[in-house]
């Protein structure tokens, strides 16, 4: 049946590949067109659908007429139920070995293998040859712009010293000038060239270390695909850096010709850039990168296309030949072995070479590590079996950072430990050790450097030494224990090196050779040497960067609130999501500031950038906004101070935000926008409003003004604010990021049904579930509101005339409030407080003085007058007549406070009810 199905692709010269592209979801009852690896799956035999056959017949034979179509389906459809009725494993005997498209599927994934791979290695050495061209331009182009620059100060104080002299001969000064002008242009285009010719040397070198790679995987998947194996694989690292020409450069001797020779310097620089950028690009594209040019016609952003699944037969299916045991005693894997029954005379210059190619190898495979411990391992499987056959990485605990002085003894703790695989273990190169050996039994877990001692000796002359020099030893005694002699092999088998940071010793690394195996050689220990030195800096810049990026997250969450205040009449809920956990700070923020007369302030922003300096730029946007909002300003006045503020910070800072102050009481809400999205607001019935406000422009425009809308916020009703980061992406612009989120917040609504709104931390957390895969490239905030109110009957008010009276009619009014309420135990306590405040305020005001009260969860007693000096604690004599009223507010409420507002100030306290 497969082979039937494979004949009409073969008949219609149509490619799997090309078969997946033209199939469509309609071709199957599930609706799905299967991924390319499960496609050659089912035509390899493995659960070949019926769909799958008759979509192919359509591919390939698509105006075939009606009767002749029915036809080959019929014949297709016989052996399609044969073939399921009786299939037919390969076997010998009972043991079924494999199956008739397992083979099939090994074979032809064998040619696939083949082929990639030397459309791979093409590539490799293509872009290592690019790699090496643009680092010859990039080195030629900086020495050219420093002597341009040189001669552009020359011209330029040649210029200024003809301006104050008397013009003798004006053509001789314009000439002058325009060298001078042509020197300036030089220069710019020279800088742009470097970069360039950077930017192409870094994406030769992504695209080469891509293709090494996948070299090394198809290499280890054709070592199981084959039955035997004649030669040992190439080794994928090989630097390819053959000698390219490079643009002559001669020295500027006069004026024209210099300039004359940075021009031709410029033009050949440009055509070899552009050779090299298309036979990156060329490679790129063979190996299934995707070369995308962007706005600068010099950079290219590399995007990788994710590798297809391999298709390995399984072990019954290839049954694998005999292996031969890796030479531990070569340098990389094309030395020749080494044995006690193999001799070679091997060139030095040769070896010389192999040493190089290996140390480029390994220093590029730890350089590809991203944290402490891909580090490690990358040294681990650079250096064993190909170097050598165990090594122990100790490393400093705690391990310093940057100028950091450690304070204490020095201790080092194991980090990791590797070794060659035993000849009763299966597969090649590299694993951790897991059954215990002796070496398990004396590596101790953590030892302390003796000051003095031979260990910091050893540690101390930072170069790597064998282990049979007379200090060694003891060195390894201190290391490893007292047994050490049981595993460390002697003479020149094991090499101890010292691990430096670019401070301080931060580890050392052990490289140990087995017996049977060749001894190490005097080069080897600057083969240890590199290894250690390019380890120890890759490591200490890791703690560096680790460190930084603590501080960051520190920096991150001491801008954005702990915790969100507990307000009257309203419930709060917030969430923040960082880009990416390379950029861990941003410039997005969320704020909910108390205001006086219960109000709460609703504040959500957002500075460009992913860097330290926007979330700065945050932190004193936020400060400000939270003073602003503490002098009881009206939205737009607020926003027109930040805009201010941004200003002065710099020229170069650009933010928007989004300022709204709710009104329990009386069930409005104000909002102003600077350039932010709009507002949802999810009504109590679950139908989800996008709130029409002036968008404004950001802040840090100037000259511009910003308008303030009042809305209905009814109770039950949630307002959610966010940032462009939940709506826009690379996949969708804001509008229909906006739309979708609407959406969503509707689908939530209708999880509790009318009448009851979603829980405020669930809906978080649902409208943050619509986020896909390529939808965070920019930080998240989140906060969301919901409106409870306060209701008419539980407010009281009063204008209090500024007379003597004014305290006695405030605590009338109090007691009657209070008995309405049937909160008659408070009475006492209320109109001592009342007395006592008022008092205060009608001995200064002369406007007439407000008086509410709030019931909640907690009375509130709420005192405004139309002076702005707020009230303070202050230490009283026992013959003062005046000043204890406040120490009486701060015994019996619960809390106080005093806020001052652009007409005057606002005392208030709070009861338990």
């Amino acid at each position: 049946m497969v082979e039937q199905v494979r004949s009409w692709l073969d008949t219609a010269s149509i490619s799997v590949s090309q078969l997946h592209r033209r199939l469509t979801p309609d071709h199957f009852t599930a609706g799905a067109v299967p991924e390319l690896r499960r496609l050659r799956d089912l035509l390899s035999g493995e659960a070949l659908t019926w769909d799958l056959v008759e979509a192919v017949a359509d591919v390939c034979f698509p105006d075939e007429p009606v009767d002749r179509a029915g036809q080959r389906l019929q014949l297709a459809r016989e052996l399609w139920e044969r073939a399921r009725a009786s299939p037919t494993p390969l076997a010998v005997d009972t043991q079924e070995l494999a199956l008739a498209h397992e083979l099939l599927a090994a074979k032809d994934r064998t040619i696939e293998v083949y082929q990639e791979l030397q459309l791979v290695r093409q590539a490799y050495e293509a872009s290592e040859r690019s790699r090496a061209q643009a680092l010859q331009i990039a080195t030629l182009l900086f020495a050219m712009l420093g002597q341009a620059q040189a001669k552009a100060g020359e011209l330029k104080r040649r210029v200024d010293a003809l301006q104050v002299l008397p013009p003798k001969d004006p053509e001789a000064h314009t000439a002058l000038e325009l060298r001078l002008s042509r020197a300036q242009r030089q220069q710019i285009d020279l800088r742009q060239q470097l970069e360039r010719a950077e930017q192409e040397r870094d994406t030769a070198q992504q695209v080469a270390d891509h293709a090494a790679r996948r070299i090394h995987v198809l290499e280890a998947e054709l070592a199981a695909l084959r039955e035997w194996q004649e030669d040992e694989n190439r080794d994928f690292a090989q630097d390819l850096t053959p000698q390219v020409p490079q643009p002559a450069m001669q020295a500027i001797t006069d004026d024209d010709a210099a300039l004359d020779d940075v021009d031709l310097a410029l033009e050949k620089a440009r055509a070899v850039l552009d050779e090299e950028h298309d036979a990156v690009q060329q490679a790129a594209h063979d190996m299934g990168y995707q070369a995308s040019a962007t706005s600068d016609s010099a950079g290219v952003t590399i995007k990788l296309v994710p590798a297809q699944p391999q298709h390995t037969a399984t072990r019954q299916s290839l049954p694998r030949g005999e292996e031969n045991p890796a030479a531990l005693s070569r340098t990389t894997r094309e030395n020749q072995l080494t044995s006690p029954d193999t001799t070679f005379a091997v060139d030095a210059s040769r070896l010389s070479a192999d040493r190089l190619r290996y140390i480029g190898a390994a220093t590029r495979r730890i350089a590809r590590g991203l944290d402490l411990d891909e580090i490690v391992r990358g040294l681990c499987r650079a250096t064993v079996p190909t170097f050598s056959d165990a090594i122990l990485i100790h490393l400093r605990d705690p391990l310093p950072v940057g100028d950091e002085r450690p304070t204490g003894p020095l201790l080092l703790r194991l980090s990791r430990t590797d070794r060659r695989p035993g000849d009763g273990e299966a597969g090649g190169g590299i694993i951790s050790l897991g059954e215990p050996t002796e070496l398990d039994a004396v590596a101790t877990q953590l030892c302390e450097v003796k000051p003095g001692g031979a260990l910091a000796a050893v540690l101390r002359g930072v170069r790597p030494v064998f282990t049979n020099t007379p200090a060694a030893p003891e060195a390894l005694r201190e290391l490893l224990g007292e047994n050490v002699e049981c595993c460390v092999p002697p003479g020149k088998r094991a090499i101890l090196a010292p691990l430096r940071g670019r401070r301080r010793v931060i580890g050392t690394a052990l490289f140990l050779r087995s017996p049977e195996r060749a001894a190490f050689q005097d080069d080897d220990l600057l083969v240890a040497a590199q290894l250690a030195t390019h380890s120890a800096l890759s490591i200490d810049k890791t703690a560096l960067d680790g460190h930084h990026a603590s501080i960051a997250d520190e920096l991150q969450r001491r801008m954005l609130p702990e915790t969100l205040p507990r307000c009257t009449g309203v419930r709060l809920a917030s969430r923040y999501l960082p880009a990416a956990e390379t950029a861990r700070v941003g410039g997005d923020w969320y704020d909910a500031i108390p205001l006086p007369g219960s109000r709460v302030a609703l504040v959500v922003g957002d500075v460009m950038g992913h860097d330290r300096t926007s979330a700065a730029l945050m932190g004193q946007l936020r400060t400000t906004a939270q003073t602003l909002a503490g002098l009881d300003l009206p939205p737009q006045e607020v926003l027109h101070a930040l805009d201010e503020q941004a200003q002065r910070l710099g020229t170069d800072y650009i933010a928007t935000c989004l300022y709204a102050v709710y009104d329990p009481v009386s069930h409005r809400i104000t909002i102003a926008n600077a350039g932010h999205p709009p507002p949802i607001l999810l009504h109590l019935g679950g139908r989800a409003e996008v709130l029409r406000v002036p968008s404004g422009a950001p802040i840090g425009v100037g000259g511009v003004d910003f308008e303030a809308v009042e809305l209905d916020a009814p109770a039950g009703a949630t307002l959610l604010l966010y940032t462009d980061g939940l709506t826009e992406s690379r996949m969708r612009d804001v509008w229909t990021g906006i739309e979708q989120l609407r959406e969503q917040l509707a689908a939530v609504a209708q999880l509790t049904g009318p009448g009851h709104p979603p829980p405020l931390e669930m809906l978080c957390d649902e409208v943050l579930d619509m986020l896909g895969p390529g939808d965070r490239d920019d930080d998240i905030a989140l906060l969301a509101a919901r409106f409870d109110g306060i209701a008419p009957s539980d407010v009281a008010y009063w204008f209090l005339e500024p007379e003597d009276t004014a305290p006695g009619r405030a605590r009338r009014l109090a007691r009657r409030a209070l008995a309405r309420w049937g909160m008659e135990k408070l009475t006492d306590s209320v109109e001592l407080l009342v007395s006592e405040v008022v008092t205060n305020a009608v001995r200064y005001a002369s406007r007439p003085v407000t008086m509410r009260l709030l019931r909640t969860d907690v009375l509130r007693c709420e005192i405004g007058d139309d002076v702005p000096q707020l009230p303070r604690l202050q230490r009283t004599r026992a013959t003062d007549e005046a000043g204890r009223g406040l120490y009486l507010v701060n015994r019996l409420a619960r809390r106080w406070g005093a806020t001052r507002l652009s007409t005057g100030k606002v005392v208030w306290f709070e009861l338990d009810r």
